[in-house]
């Protein structure tokens, strides 16, 4: 199975030189890379959100298995969407999928099924590709796509996945794909998502999701994020920092109606 860009030319460039020189023009030029079990990636496009992508991922060493987890923004495909097989490709060129990872979570009881409708034409996973290509070049992943739910459906999910690696004997990275606060002034965006952020520090999911309801916290990447929290405690994470938080008033100027975006790493 093969999958194209759904969104070159929107996100981001199209053109393989033009997006390399937009990744390298974010580079904050950090040499001490440290060692991650999970990440949290903004989606939007890279004028907006770039940034705090490219800064998270150029901190953290590179890793040749990943998983990431994004949400469903298109309302297509299974709740629980993991694309099995084949290759996604970039204007950087190649991914494969890693298929014995894919098969081993597959085969463990849980709310993850195989599906490929859910990853056609959803971008909250392919925006993250080609800055993981700039700075890890070659790896495999298996990408899911996961909808708002409970956290005993995310527990269920996180353990499915675990045991999958358990199988594997080797490191894996998990990446969540959100944005946070969505078309709010920002100094309230901002008041929201730095509530959200510090029960992400603390690793504390229970308590993101209860903030998250509680001020009607509009993070699109709900079940990723909460996912990777208990997956990476799972994995024997014991702490997250913030790379850098913007929100698209940065490169807009305009403070009216914002989107929050996160740069965070676990280990």
């Amino acid at each position: 199975m093969k999958r194209n860009p759904a969104v070159a030319g929107q996100f981001y460039p199209e053109n393989s030189q033009q997006l390399k020189e937009m990744i390298t023009s974010f580079k904050k030029g950090i040499s001490q890379k440290i060692s991650s079990k999970g990440v949290i990636l903004p989606h939007a496009g890279y004028i907006y959100s770039g940034k705090v992508a490219v800064q998270t991922v150029e901190k953290i060493l590179p890793e040749k298995r990943l998983i990431i987890l994004g949400p469903n923004h298109t309302g297509l495909g299974k709740d629980f969407s993991v694309y099995r097989k084949g290759n996604w490709f970039t204007p950087l060129g190649e991914i494969k999928i890693d298929e014995e990872l894919a098969d081993f979570i597959l085969k463990e009881e849980g709310p993850l099924k195989e599906d490929t409708l859910a990853h056609q034409f959803e971008h909250s996973i392919e925006v993250e590709l080609p800055i993981l290509q700039y700075f890890f070049e070659q790896f495999i992943f298996v990408p899911i796509i996961c909808r708002e739910d409970t956290l005993e459906t995310y527990k269920k999910i996180a353990e499915q996945i675990y045991k999958g690696i358990k199988k594997i004997r080797e490191k894996i990275l998990v990446i969540a794909s959100s944005d946070m606060t969505h078309y709010e002034p920002d100094s309230a965006a901002r008041r929201k998502d730095r509530l959200a952020i510090e029960a992400i520090l603390n690793l504390d999911v229970e308590n993101f999701l209860k903030v998250v309801k509680e001020e009607n916290i509009t993070i699109c990447g709900v079940a990723p994020i909460s996912i990777t929290l208990i997956l990476t405690k799972l994995l024997k994470a014991t702490k997250a920092e913030v790379t850098l938080y913007q929100t698209s008033a940065d490169v807009s100027k305009d403070y009216s109606s914002v989107v929050g975006y996160l740069g965070a790493i676990i280990s």
